[in-house]
């Protein structure tokens, strides 16, 4: 089958390695990632703005309250999702937090105990945007093959690159007009194209050659505790669980810094809404840049071990900005480059760094890894910040204390990726010894 380059599935092969039967389903997978990260990023300054309502010397409870959350959730997500179809899996998650949307927007809209409803949502965010992605790629996984997954993959994560860059713009555009309470219904609307989307693509693999058994009746599977005792038992994951500590700890740092300063310089909920909107702006923007024209060449010309490196060298030099002019725009220029280069490079180097472990440790450590650990990391650096601020210590101090931190966090990389390398270099001797044995037996 030909396409016209004029067409729009023509026009979309001329960015994208797409098979003309592939362009349809690419789409809105494209569509899919898009409203999803737009939806979430449309409630993600919402969500800064309610921890600083619900009290910003209340952070660290409420990073304790999402890392407790997280515990019970993620065991009871892992039974229903064994016992459900994947087809009904999706359909009910998303049902389930669009419903969840609607019904903070009335809880909202009541004043009734506006701070304890302000940190409740700010929990219901930090687990909604674990789970809404996660069963997003489990569905692209089950839905193209690893052929298929090579050429696409990359341009469907764009989706959500630029998902993130709208999401925040329309919620600085609108944030005052509107108000804050009335973005949810937008955030809603975006979510629920993602059930169309869903819909379109289940429509779409019924119609493929390939079996997709799979697709309806295949669970996302594995037990949730087999993954504490893989970590447990394997060096190179304790690593691994080392550098995921650091980061969420000066990650938090800058959280918590970022809330005061910021209440501190604007008086209302929406002026603050619309700034952290323009944080999240700049931020994906930014990222966008570096996955284009960064990443992947800093990676294959440097190796993982500079990669993973690279944003920890730059927070040194970030905090240390920070101790010596503890200010807004300072601050603003360190934490849009901390979240950019983490979205564009460190986070790519970290998942890099499970390519060469078996399968159940790419699934079951690390989901243990990337909810349970992280998660605590949070809880357990919201409350060390809080800790050195009853001590007395300022936003000049505490940047003096994460400067260190962020030098062992280098190491912490550097040494991960070299770990990684002789990993890499074990598999190979392996495959090469079995492949000699394979050629020499009759």
């Amino acid at each position: 089958m030909s396409i016209s380059n004029h067409s729009i599935p023509g026009r979309l092969s001329r960015f994208v390695s797409a098979e003309p039967h592939e362009l349809r389903a690419l789409g809105w997978s494209f569509l899919y990632f898009f409203v999803l990260l737009c939806a979430y990023y449309i409630l993600r300054p919402i969500r800064d703005e309610m921890g600083i309502r619900g009290g910003v010397e209340n952070l660290q409870w409420l990073f304790t309250a999402t890392f407790v959350t997280m515990l019970c959730v993620v065991p009871l997500f892992g039974w229903v999702s064994s016992r459900y179809s994947r087809g009904k899996l999706l359909m009910v998650v998303y049902g389930f937090f669009i419903a969840n949307i609607v019904l903070f927007y009335f809880l909202f809209a009541s004043g009734i105990n506006p701070a304890l409803v302000a940190r409740v949502f700010f929990v219901w965010l930090s687990v909604f945007n674990l789970f809404v992605i996660s069963v997003f790629w489990s569905f692209m996984v089950e839905l193209y093959d690893d052929r298929q997954a090579k050429r696409l993959f990359g341009f469907i994560a764009a989706g959500g690159s630029a998902g993130a860059v709208v999401g925040p713009v329309l919620t600085a555009s609108l944030a005052v007009p509107l108000g804050t309470t009335n973005l949810l219904w937008v955030s809603a609307l975006f979510l629920s194209i993602a059930l169309v989307c869903i819909h379109r693509l289940r429509i779409w693999a019924d119609t493929q050659d390939r079996p997709q058994h799979h697709l309806d009746t295949h669970p996302i599977g594995g037990n949730w505790f087999d993954g504490v005792k893989r970590v447990a038992r394997s060096p190179y994951l304790l690593g691994i669980c080392l550098y995921i500590l650091l980061y969420t700890t000066l990650a938090t740092f800058l959280y918590f810094t970022q809330a005061g300063i910021v209440r501190d310089a604007f008086a209302t909920s929406e002026e603050r809404t619309r700034v952290f909107a323009l944080i999240d702006f700049g931020t994906n923007a930014l990222t966008i840049g570096l996955q284009l024209f960064v990443t992947g060449r800093l990676a294959s010309r440097f190796g993982l071990s500079v990669t993973l490196a690279v944003v920890p060298l730059f927070l040194i030099i970030g905090f240390t900005a920070l101790a010596a002019a503890p200010v807004l725009i300072v601050l603003l220029v360190v934490q849009i480059l901390r979240r950019a280069g983490n979205y564009a490079i460190a986070r790519p180097g970290r998942e890099m760094l499970y390519t060469v472990l078996p399968v159940a440790d790419k699934y079951k450590s690390k989901n243990f890894i990337d909810t349970v650990v992280y998660r605590g990391g949070d809880a357990v650096s919201g409350w060390a910040y809080a800790g050195l601020t009853a001590l007395g210590l300022t936003v000049a101090g505490i940047a003096w204390v994460a400067v260190p931190v962020a030098v062992i966090w280098l190491f912490s990389g550097w040494r991960l990726g070299k770990a990684r390398d002789r990993q890499e270099h074990h598999a190979d001797t392996l495959d090469a010894a079995r492949a000699f044995v394979g050629d020499k037996t009759p």
